[in-house]
Parts: structure tokens; C-alpha cells; sequence
């Protein structure tokens, strides 16, 4: 029986990380994305077998086509798909200045979700079998929380996004799943009052 395949952005710690350790524990072939390039060179370093590391930006969608071509050329259309990169820093809507994370963090979480998904639907649909998309949100996206707006709003958008895919994805025979955890004590919530 052929390993499973999976592709994770956002790979490189967190969720992620904890994602791609549970995977390659369980025999999976991994794809892993993620902004830096050293914090994926450790990760593979301690991971069981043999995964392809993509160092990128999620909001990049080339390069996310890229690594997406690199990957299915080695080991063919993964049986899942999770698109795990988000970043999240305090925005009040009242500060101009803030005005340029908002748009960052809208780019990261919700584009860059769209993007990692893009570039698999075509050919997980052509493999058929049992394949997934699945998409990282957070309650956050369902309550809103104080000095968060740009994060909130982007995991909302996220949530809303999903359950449009979802009913898009059906007829292809793609499972499109929703996460979305509660406070998570990672390196992108340390800095959390």
C-alpha cells in the first residue's frame, strides 16, 4: 500500500510542525512549506523518511504553484492538503499604521489559504480516492477578539471561504474539512498578552 501524501504550509512550527511530526510518525511522505528556510532544515532533520521542503511566503501563489509541480512530480497528487500558514499581530482599526498588517494578515491567512489549495484540486480530483483539503481557522473566526481585528476577520473569512468550498469541492470527491482550534500555546501566540 502506497504511504500516504501530505502537504502542510506554515510547516515550520506550531501547528504545523506538530502536524508534520504526527504525519511522518504514522509513515506519510510530506511536502512542507514554510517562510524559513533553517527552522525547515531542523524540522526534516528530526522527521522519520524522506519529505521535500519548500521555503516560501503562502501569499506568494507562484511559488506555491512551484513547489506544488515539484512535489506532485516526485510523488504524485497528496492524499491531503493543509493549509496551516497564519500570522497574527495586534491591529486596532483606529491606527493608519495598522492599516498594513491588516492587509498582511488578510494576504496570509485567507489568499495564501487559497493559493495552497489551488494548485492540488485539478489533479487530487483526476486521482480520485480519498483526498482532502483542509483548511486551519480559528474561534477567533467565529467571536472576534479585542486588538485582533485583522486576525479575527481573516479567520472568518477563512471559515466562510471553506464552506464554499466545500460545496464546490463535492462533486469532485474532495472532502473539504474546517478547523478551528481555541487558544494553542505555539511561537505565534507567545507574544499574546
Amino acid at each position: 500500500m502506497a504511504s500516504l501524501k501530505v502537504f502542510i504550509t506554515g510547516a515550520s512550527s506550531g501547528i504545523g510542525a506538530a502536524l508534520a511530526r504526527h504525519y511522518a510518525e504514522q509513515g506519510a511522505t510530506l511536502g512542507l512549506a514554510a517562510r524559513r528556510q533553517q527552522a525547515l532544515t531542523d524540522l526534516l532533520a528530526d522527521l522519520p523518511g524522506h519529505h521535500a521542503a519548500y521555503a516560501l511566503d503562502v501569499s506568494d501563489a507562484p511559488a506555491l504553484a512551484a513547489a506544488a509541480a515539484d512535489f506532485m512530480a516526485r510523488h504524485g497528487a497528496p492524499d491531503i492538503v493543509i493549509a496551516n500558514a497564519g500570522v497574527s499581530v495586534g491591529t486596532l482599526s483606529e491606527c493608519p499604521e495598522d492599516l498594513a498588517a491588516f492587509r498582511k494578515v488578510m494576504d496570509t491567512n485567507v489568499y495564501g489559504m487559497a493559493a495552497t489549495f489551488a494548485p492540488f484540486i485539478g489533479p487530487m480530483a483526476a486521482a480520485g480516492g480519498d483526498r482532502r483539503l483542509v483548511g486551519i481557522a480559528s474561534v477567533a473566526g467565529i467571536r472576534g477578539l479585542p486588538g485582533a481585528e485583522a486576525y479575527s476577520a481573516s479567520k472568518a473569512a477563512a471559515i466562510a471561504y471553506l464552506e464554499s468550498l466545500r460545496l464546490e469541492m463535492a462533486p469532485k470527491g474532495i472532502k473539504v474539512v474546517t478547523i478551528a482550534p481555541g487558544y494553542i500555546e505555539t511561537p505565534m501566540t507567545a507574544i499574546n498578552p
